[in-house]
């Protein structure tokens, strides 16, 4: 077995294929945590007195992501926690158990808001209407809507000045490539490590999201929780994960990374480059308030309410079990080298 690279004489726990780097649990863990704190300097995520919302569902991203903001800026930030209950039972109700029990070790204080109660389905719900009508979609196409405006209502209702989600590196390289092989730059000018086109504050309707592990991969995020005794709900992928394109763009990523070390740092690199030359490039529509439930919205109705209307239409939806594959899972394409540290 190789040794720790900082000269402790320890054995190497993990190797990082793109330096080589060997490094023990303890030189790895402040490895690690370095760039963290550096990617919010260096993008001036944060500023002192802000208070800072965090996503915080109990898988390993925001569970890292509640510590090292416990750690590093609970002193010159006030922190609260949001946890969203998409009503998916035997997952969210045990992965929320994890994340109240951490939040309350951290001294972090939480709210739970439920998708039922705000738009009147759960997840659950969701995808019996689309078994009956399978012409809706995608189960993650409506859940990922709704999460996103219940974060930017709840952050608002609040008084966020910023809302920090777990999204890492390999989260945002996927992002990048669904992006360019949907060929839609509106979306590509609003990913980076603070969620928003330049120059866009959507008079002030929309609170920035942050993205603190924005230049980790998750592979070294999983180590971290693993050499921190940070015990996150292991079955993070939801049951029906499958629907997903970006399980298929996870997975051709990771290939590349095992053959290329690396690649998913200079996808990445290749968006902040490209960046300034989208400056320009604004959201389509005007910006105005749903006529519905006054959320921003590039349209009279937003897409959130939209889609309510279209689950409404669908009067009879049997309760019978969604399909158990139709695709390759969120599991199966991160892989099991996601957890070979060595």
């Amino acid at each position: 077995m190789p040794k720790c690279n900082r000269r402790c004489a320890a054995e190497a726990k993990i190797t990082l294929a793109y330096g080589p780097h060997h490094y023990c649990a303890e030189h790895f863990t402040d490895f690690f945590e370095h760039p963290v704190t550096k990617t919010v300097r260096k993008f001036k995520l944060l500023k002192r007195g802000e208070k800072v919302g965090i996503g915080v569902s109990g898988g390993k991203d925001s569970l890292a992501l509640a510590y090292l903001l416990g750690k590093y800026y609970a002193k010159s930030n006030e922190l609260l926690a949001l946890m969203i209950d998409e009503g998916i039972e035997g997952y969210r109700d045990v992965a929320l158990r994890v994340a109240k029990k951490y939040c309350d070790e951290w001294k972090i204080p939480y709210q739970v808001v439920k998708l039922k109660d705000r738009f009147g389905y759960s997840t659950t719900e969701v995808v019996h209407k689309i078994n009956a009508q399978p012409s809706l979609g995608t189960s993650c196409a409506f859940c990922g809507s709704f999460r996103r405006t219940v974060m930017n209502e709840w952050a608002r209702e609040q008084g966020c000045d910023k809302f920090a989600t777990g999204h890492n590196l390999d989260d945002e390289a996927q992002s990048v490539l669904m992006n360019v092989f949907s060929n839609n730059l509106p979306k590509m000018a609003w990913l980076g490590p603070m969620t928003g086109a330049e120059g866009f504050d959507g008079n002030g309707l929309f609170v920035k999201r942050v993205k603190p592990l924005y230049e980790c991969p998750e592979k070294e995020i999983i180590a971290f929780d693993a050499f921190k005794g940070i015990e996150h709900y292991s079955e993070e992928c939801c049951p029906f994960s499958w629907m997903a394109k970006r399980n298929h763009v996870r997975e051709m990523l990771n290939h590349f990374e095992d053959q290329f070390p690396g690649t998913k740092f200079t996808v990445v690199k290749w968006l902040q480059d490209l960046k300034p030359h989208l400056e320009d490039v604004k959201p389509a529509g005007r910006l105005q308030a749903c006529t519905a439930c006054g959320s921003p919205s590039n349209s009279p109705l937003c897409r959130p309410c939209s889609m309510v209307k279209l689950l409404d239409a669908v009067k009879a939806a049997p309760r019978k079990a969604v399909a158990a594959k139709g695709g390759p899972t969120c599991a199966e394409t991160k892989g099991l080298h996601d957890r070979e540290f060595v």
